[in-house]
């Protein structure tokens, strides 16, 4: 894709999967998907929350522990530095993060096309739920908002339930990511289903979809699918334009390697007839640092 016509095109890749019993056995389902993306033009390629592991925080267990590694000194994350290299692709790869001193984070590798790695974000919003027990096992993210600029282009990373914080996208999009990249695992408990499920998925997708538009940017979201535990993963991953609009879309249970262009382009022109960055202000928002505003 180094042709001029191709030139302003970011093709992105993102791999829906229902999740295996291990590390070790996740990361053999996942490097094939990574190798067909790369195959079918995908530049960047986005994993779903915690790629490695069942989704484990619907309950509170120390055992789980164990499936947490050292981020980058850990197997999975070389491994995918040599994948990378290999594919020529660059990798989001959302993991368990042994930190030290039993300190755990949910965690994003970025990995470069060259197989360099350049950093990772740390979740900084944590859930706490029924079947979602994650401040049980994550400390909150220490990191930042950032964004890295890749062999092809630059991106920023959110993890699932910071995707309800438009303060989140904003800073991560100030920062300079042209796509915003939200991994994550999130679908419905049995007793919801029935009353909220639509519901639910909808203000999932719009909420995703809305910082696509008040940061205009491209938002790629990448669900798992499956029943663990008895949440059943709603799948769906999908990417969205400037304007709010789905342009990829996956199944809602089926594993899919889904595959889009992200025209920069359009993101360019939107940016300059609605410039929302340019007339923000600043001097009015001192009190978004506040719990509340009394």
């Amino acid at each position: 894709m180094n042709t001029d016509a191709t030139a302003n095109v970011r093709r992105i890749g993102l791999i829906q999967l229902c999740a295996a019993g291990t590390p070790s056995e996740n990361l053999r389902k996942t490097i094939p998907r990574i190798e067909e993306a790369a195959a079918r033009g995908a530049q960047i390629i986005g994993l779903q929350e915690m790629f490695t592991t069942r989704y484990f925080c619907t309950t509170q267990d120390p055992a789980h522990f164990d499936c947490a590694e050292p981020i980058p000194e850990g197997p999975v994350t070389r491994e995918l530095q040599n994948v990378a290299r290999r594919t020529q692709a660059v990798i989001i790869a959302p993991m368990f993060e042994a930190r030290g001193s039993e300190v755990y984070h949910n965690t994003a590798a970025v990995i470069d096309a060259d197989g360099t790695f350049l950093g990772k974000y740390r979740k900084m919003h944590i859930p706490q739920d029924p079947a979602f027990e994650e401040k049980f096992y994550f400390t909150p993210g220490d990191l930042g908002f950032r964004a890295w600029r890749t062999a092809h282009g630059s991106i920023g990373v959110l993890i699932c339930w910071d995707q309800w914080y438009p303060e989140a996208a904003r800073l991560t999009a100030l920062s300079g990511a042209e796509i915003l990249f939200y991994p994550t695992a999130i679908g419905w408990l049995p007793a919801e289903k029935p009353g909220l499920g639509a519901a639910q998925h909808n203000a999932w997708e719009t909420v995703q979809r809305g910082h696509a538009v008040a940061n205009g940017c491209h938002v790629a979201v990448t669900n798992r699918v499956g029943t663990e535990d008895g949440t059943e993963f709603w799948g769906q991953s999908f990417v969205a334009n400037p304007y709010g609009e789905v342009i990829a879309r996956a199944p809602a249970n089926e594993e899919t390697v889904l595959i889009t262009d992200c025209d920069m382009r359009l993101q360019r022109d939107f940016r300059r007839i609605w410039p929302f960055f340019r007339d923000r202000r600043t001097d009015a928002y001192a009190d978004i640092s506040r719990r509340l505003v009394d």
